[in-house]
């Protein structure tokens, strides 16, 4: 299910007469589902409640429940998915302390289910806590997200999803932040171009819209700078990348952008490397984890891996990653890329809930519609200015710059950034008419 923003904020425009006679017609009640009107007069429905939120930091606010799906226990994102659960708790906590929003606490820790980063059993426990909540703090996965979205979208929940594929760019339920898969490696093979020399480029990577995108990214850049392409997909699981390196291996590309899960991605590098592969790894943004530096591949991550970031890294100065850093100090959190991810992805839907609150609407259509109008987010520094504009169309709302980094040893989350602000020419020139694993032939 795919429109664009403008059609977004064409049919916001539309509902905008009926939301404010729903508002008038609601009545109040004490469970999640029932809503009600605030002591403020905001119009409420699903998952928020006058009663304090349980071990609420304001016992006189009301409470907003957000549902989290994320991989938790078996799927080839289990190393992250707890660590953005973490990472979203201390965003909110942060919320919370600052007073919340429109006279609420959030609560995000009530309705965090498993999805095992499996399509169907993410359907399964949406649908189990859908009526508890007013939206998603977190979708983990695309093909996961990509199994509920169309119901999003029906019931006109909001999601804040934890990843980067450019289909989020068209659909309407998603706030997604950051550059796309797509975009990101379309920056690393100009990079691997222009600074290298780079003559040839392969694709390694899940199939789905995940790799898919990052694979087709790149195949567009690598068409544009006048190098040949090669796509190779595999399969989740450290002993399924036997082909994917025997692939590496043989045809020695001079740079290989790996979209894989972490563990899968430092099996790749290291065994290709170890069987004389003398080219360069860039990794979309999934695909590092610190723990990677205590692990047998290290020497060859070191030497020939770098990092396609969306955001700069934990250690990085700008106001939010600080107030970040001091939240992940109280909360007793290890440092991780993938809770800064996690803080990153919740600017959005902070910014929604405070324009629904400030329209007096925290309906799910309320919530949904401030949404859509949303111009600006402010990720105090940790993305360039603009970023965040779901008002407009799908190419205007497009992130085009991304963070190179490396692996470092000495850096609180083993990455350092060793090339800031990359936007090269294809990039910087493409025009997001769909998302590019569909519009791209690999």
């Amino acid at each position: 299910m795919s429109s664009t923003r403008t059609r977004r904020r064409v049919a916001a425009a539309g509902l905008a007469g009926l939301a404010v006679f729903a508002a008038g017609c609601r009545g109040g009640g004490e469970d999640p589902a029932d809503g009600g009107s605030g002591d403020g007069g905001i119009a409420t429905d699903v998952g928020v409640t006058s009663e304090a939120c349980p071990e609420a930091v304001n016992p006189d606010n009301g409470c907003i429940y957000l549902g989290t799906l994320s991989d938790l226990t078996v799927g080839p994102f289990a190393p992250a998915g707890p660590v953005i659960v973490a990472a979203q708790e201390a965003f909110w906590q942060r919320v919370n302390e600052d007073g919340g929003i429109g006279g609420y606490d959030i609560n995000v820790t009530e309705y965090v289910r498993d999805n095992q980063y499996n399509p169907q059993v993410t359907n399964q426990v949406y649908q189990e806590i859908k009526p508890d909540i007013l939206a998603l703090a977190q979708t983990l996965g695309s093909p996961p997200t990509a199994a509920i979205v169309e119901d999003l979208e029906a019931e006109q929940i909001v999601a804040a999803p934890a990843g980067w594929t450019s289909l989020y760019l068209f659909q309407d339920a998603i706030l997604e932040s950051g550059p796309t898969y797509c975009a990101e490696a379309m920056n690393g093979v100009d990079y691997a171009v222009e600074t290298n020399g780079a003559e040839s480029v392969m694709a390694v990577h899940y199939a789905g819209d995940y790799g898919g995108d990052a694979a087709a990214g790149a195949k567009v850049a690598a068409d544009a700078n006048g190098v040949s392409f090669a796509n190779v997909e595999t399969t989740a699981g450290t002993d399924n990348q036997a082909s994917a390196i025997a692939a590496i291996v043989e045809q020695q590309p001079d740079v290989v952008i790996v979209s894989t899960g972490p563990a899968d991605m430092a099996t790749i590098v290291g065994q290709s490397v170890a069987a004389g592969f003398t080219g360069k790894f860039l990794g979309s943004s999934p695909t590092w984890n610190v723990a990677l530096l205590a692990s047998p591949a290290a020497p060859a991550l070191q030497a020939s891996y770098q990092l396609l970031g969306p955001w700069a890294p934990f250690d990085s100065d700008t106001p939010g990653h600080e107030a970040m850093r001091e939240a992940a100090e109280a909360a007793g959190a290890t440092p991780n890329e993938f809770f800064t991810s996690g803080w990153v992805w919740s600017y959005p839907l902070k910014a929604a809930l405070e324009a629904a609150a400030e329209n007096g609407d925290l309906t799910r259509q309320g919530l949904y519609e401030a949404a859509a109008g949303l111009g600006s987010v402010d990720y105090e520094g940790m993305l360039p200015d603009g970023s965040g504009d779901y008002a407009d169309g799908a190419d205007s709302a497009a992130v085009r710059v991304t963070q190179l980094s490396a692996p470092d040893p000495n850096a609180s989350t083993g990455i350092t950034v060793s090339e800031a602000d990359l936007a090269g020419p294809t990039a910087e020139g493409y025009e997001f008419g769909g998302p590019c694993f569909e519009d791209v032939e690999l």
